[in-house]
């Protein structure tokens, strides 16, 4: 598999750029803030949590809060992993054979397509960047084969935001009902949607053979944690992906997993207010970029905390990044990350976070050296 991109990029300046306005999870806390969430009960048990091994599949009680953001999985209907990118390359793995097909929809996060094109055949799907980032359901059909194993998709989406219409994707799970392909669903920031009725259901509730990917790290803001999951309604599945797990991280953290189990009790409360710290931040990158028309192209994500924006200047969008980094310490991320091996991916573009509490310092930064170079 070729070098992670994004994660070669964020070996060199995630720690070192000053205001890293490129972050794709929402605001964290310390250990102390996520313990005051905690009943007083919850807190003993952590002070006295004995350091031993976990249970594969994840603690019963994180199970059963996990259980409560969905709609009708059980608690032997999940796994849990060490982050979200162990439950993508597991899955993977177990779904995919060589002689299977695969169909990414792109842009996309990395391990969506290099995993399965380590195994397989892979066609990519690109998002209709005229038409907002849409889900186009023709170029699926067209997509399709007869060795058609599995379907991955990731909403809302990284880089762009988007999310298709209830609509389109009820239309997605029937054509795959109907041929009896898997729809692998990346929903891990789910919850921070823009708008009331933009939320699409999650894969594993309504589909017998849809596996939903989520983690504590991006809507949840506790990325330290490392504590994501599988949700799916067929049980095999998630006993191979056990046994798979069993030559990677075997368990979780048992820290880790009270913690998370802490922070899903308190659900409502820290995600709530992950959401409006990004709606409030939406509205500074509104004014923000309102004043650079002739330098970006700003179109406002239906969620998530990360937006896909065109970069207008002459000198480019890699040589726009580099300068700005080096010159400021603003980190944002160009386009170049998300170059697809399936198809084009615009080469114009940078991603920006709008997830954390320091974004208008940030922007400050970034408007002043705007203002300075490019009056």
């Amino acid at each position: 598999m070729r070098n992670f991109a994004l994660e070669v990029y964020f070996s060199k300046w995630e720690f070192a750029a000053k205001y890293h306005l490129t972050a794709s999870d929402a605001q964290s806390m310390t250990v102390s803030q996520l313990l005051s969430h905690a009943s007083a009960e919850d807190r003993e048990r952590f002070d006295n949590l004995h350091l031993g091994y976990t249970k594969t599949f994840g603690a019963e009680p994180l199970l059963e809060q996990i259980v409560r953001t969905y709609d009708s999985i059980a608690t032997d209907q999940l796994l849990c992993f060490a982050g979200a990118e162990e439950g993508i390359y597991v899955a993977m793995r177990v779904l995919l054979q060589p002689e299977d097909h695969c169909i990414v929809i792109t842009p996309n996060y990395q391990a969506a397509e290099t995993i399965p094109l380590s195994i397989c055949a892979v066609t990519g799907v690109a998002l209709d960047e005229n038409a907002n980032w849409a889900l186009d359901l023709d170029k699926v059909r067209a997509a399709l084969r007869p060795d058609t194993k599995l379907i991955s998709i990731n909403f809302p989406n990284n880089p762009t935001g988007a999310i298709p219409s209830q609509d389109v994707f009820a239309a997605l799970v029937e054509l795959c009902r109907e041929r009896g392909i898997w729809l692998f669903s990346d929903e891990v920031y789910r919850l921070i949607e823009h708008r009331p009725d933009a939320r699409i259901p999650q894969v594993a509730d309504i589909y017998e053979r849809g596996v939903s990917l989520n983690v504590m790290s991006k809507s949840y803001g506790l990325p330290g944690l490392r504590i994501g999951w599988l949700a799916c309604q067929d049980r095999a599945f998630l006993q191979s992906c056990e046994r798979y797990k069993h030559y990677l991280s075997i368990c979780n953290s048992a820290p880790s997993e009270l913690l998370a189990e802490i922070a899903l009790k308190a659900r409502e409360a820290i995600v709530g207010r992950n959401r409006d710290l990004a709606r409030g931040n939406l509205a500074l990158l509104d004014d923000f970029f309102a004043d650079f028309p002739a330098l970006f192209d700003w179109r406002r994500p239906d969620g998530s905390c990360v937006a896909f924006i065109r970069y207008k200047g002459a000198d480019g969008v890699e040589q726009f990044c580099e300068r700005l980094v080096e010159e400021t310490g603003v980190l944002l991320l160009p386009s170049s990350i998300y170059r697809s091996e399936l198809g084009p991916v615009p080469q114009d573009h940078f991603r920006i976070g709008f997830g954390r509490a320091n974004l208008a310092e940030g922007l400050s930064v970034f408007r002043e050296w705007l203002m300075r170079n490019r009056p």
